[in-house]
């Protein structure tokens, strides 16, 4: 039992004896998942940081989430569940981190503005709306506010994406519904470089 105490203990030292540093360079990793209205699906994130101070972090998140969400039908004020390939995001972002320096437990707050891409609409059952309706796959400019922590070398993360509506129309060019674009994602990962949290 004292092996183990000792070998804990040296374990979180070393883990504490680096710290993040200006101008150190990290990547963030993340899988997770993603809760849009009416739906939900996956996401995964690639972000490079570039530490501009010890405690706050520019980068760019290049992320991916497919999902299955819920159209608005304004014809019959229905709704229909829709299945969706992957949308991208490529998203610069800006990090602060509260951490003392002295415990490898550091929460974070952050935002971000960037381009979405949306990805084309398939509807998942056989409704009389089926291929006669197209969606407006246009990309978004948008925004993201996140939290979370790192602990040590893993990061747990929340996101929430505000991207605006797409329109679904008819055959005819007219507008019959709307999609929400927007998103929750919560994911779970690490990050590699920029040293570790601590002294």
């Amino acid at each position: 039992m004292k092996k183990i105490t000792l070998t804990l203990l040296t374990l979180f030292c070393t883990i504490g004896i680096y710290a993040q540093q200006e101008n150190k360079f990290r990547v963030d990793f993340g899988i997770g998942y993603t809760a849009p209205k009416g739906g939900g699906g996956i996401l995964v994130n690639l972000e490079p940081k570039w530490n501009i101070k010890d405690n706050m972090a520019v980068g760019i998140r290049l992320g991916a989430a497919a999902m299955a969400k819920e159209i608005e039908i304004s014809d019959d004020e229905s709704s229909s569940e829709a299945k969706l390939s992957s949308n991208g995001s490529y998203v610069g972002t800006f990090e602060y981190n509260f951490n003392n320096g002295n415990s490898s437990f550091a929460p974070f707050v952050g935002a971000g503005i960037g381009y979405f891409s949306i990805a084309n609409l398939e509807f998942s059952s056989s409704d009389t709306i089926e291929g006669q309706t197209s969606l407006d796959a246009s990309g978004k400019i948008g925004g993201m506010l996140r939290t979370g922590f790192d602990w040590g070398k893993f990061r747990l993360a929340a996101e929430y994406n505000l991207i605006p509506e797409s329109e679904v129309q008819n055959l005819n060019g007219d507008n019959t519904g709307e999609i929400a674009n927007s998103y929750l994602g919560v994911s779970l990962g690490f990050f590699v470089g920029g040293g570790k949290w601590g002294r």
